[in-house]
This record gives C-alpha cells, structure tokens and sequence, in this order.
C-alpha cells in the first residue's frame, strides 16, 4: 500500500517542516487539496503555496482537484511538475480531452469519484488514465467519518480495470486509518489518502504511515 498524507490537515504555519517531516517518515506521495469555494463549500490553496510545497517535498506530488473550470486549473498548476492531477468527473463535460490535455504535460492524469458516483461511469476512460481516485467522504473537509459503500465501488472498480487490461491505480481518500487499511487492501486498493490521522497521530508521524503499509 502507498501512502499519500494530505497537507490539508497539516500545519499551515510550519508547512515546509511538516512536508519534509512526512517525507523522511517514508510517504510515498505528498497529497495536495485545491479547492476553489465553487465544486465545495471551501477554499484552500493556490500555485503560490504549492510551489513551496514543491521546494519542500522529496516525494512526487498528487495535485487533487475539487473546482470549477478544470482546465484552468490544470493550466495553473502543470508547471509545478506532481506526478498526478486528477479532477472530478462530475463536473467535466470533456473528460477524454482534459485527460489529453494534462498528459501533454508529462503529467499522469486521474479521475475523481465522490461517493454517490459509480465507477462504471469512467469504465471507456480507464486505458486513458494512471489513477482513480475513490471520495470514501463527501469532498470539501478533512477529519470526516469514512463511508464504508467505497469498499464496494473499489472492487467494482478494480474488475472493471482488469478487463480493460489498464494498467490504472485505485486511490481512496477520505476518513482512512489503521482499523479499515486492511479491508480497503483486500479491495484492491494501491494508494490510500491519510490527513488527520498522519498529522494529527499522538504516535508520530512515521508509526502513522508505516501503520497504512499493509
């Protein structure tokens, strides 16, 4: 299992050190939210404060998009170089031409699910991408209380990916910590979102993450 914590729960007036605490605690990916106050009812970060994220972070960058007018966005961060942008299916109307677009530069793409979404709404998208991204909690806050139906949709997504012989990741985000880790494994999942529980772990950061690596 990779581990991507969310700097959504970090400590935004000692940012840097916590980026670089959770990279020497061995995450895999550093998980940026960026929401725009449109798609969800809050407002986080913009290219500013990600480009020190970027100067921070040894590990790649997982640039989650929860916004209105995607490309835009997409145009925004792109020269910061994550590994990963993912947007929501929701509320693009040309998925596959985005898809190209954030490949053009160099950068992986994703789909984003919120929970009420059905993974066989993207099932022609999947040899298109490198990532699905899973909402086990409706996007917009941190801390929420995990929804136990992703369960379900990871395994459903993960038969879907096997018969389009893609090659595509599953990711879950939202609510994750060491009593579900198991069952989300067993479901297929690679990549697994932790914010509060990593930042906000009395054991550390490094007990949080090596706690997810099932």
């Amino acid at each position: 299992m990779l581990v991507a914590p969310s700097i959504l729960s970090a400590d935004f007036g000692n940012l840097a050190r916590d980026v670089e605490a959770i990279c020497e605690a061995g995450c895999d990916l550093v998980h940026v939210d960026v929401m725009d106050g449109h798609f969800v009812p809050n407002l986080t970060i913009g290219p500013v404060v990600v480009s020190a994220v970027a100067k921070a972070t040894t590990k790649p960058m997982d640039i989650h998009l929860m916004v209105e007018n995607n490309t835009f966005f997409v145009d925004l961060f792109a020269p910061l170089k994550p590994e990963y942008i993912s947007f929501h299916i929701e509320e693009e109307k040309h998925p596959h031409r985005l898809v190209q677009h954030i490949r053009s530069y160099g950068i992986k793409p994703a789909l984003v699910l919120n929970p009420h979404t059905p993974p066989e709404s993207i099932e022609f998208l999947l040899q298109d991408i490198d990532m699905v991204l899973l909402m086990s909690v409706n996007p917009g806050f941190g801390g929420q209380k995990f929804i136990p139906s992703v369960l379900e949709r990871a395994k459903r997504l993960k038969l879907l990916i096997e018969k389009s012989n893609s090659s595509c990741l599953i990711e879950v985000d939202g609510g994750v910590n060491n009593q579900n880790i198991q069952a989300l494994n067993d479901a297929g999942v690679d990549i697994v979102v932790a914010g509060s529980y990593v930042f906000g772990n009395q054991k550390g950061y490094k007990h949080a993450i090596d706690s997810l690596k099932v």
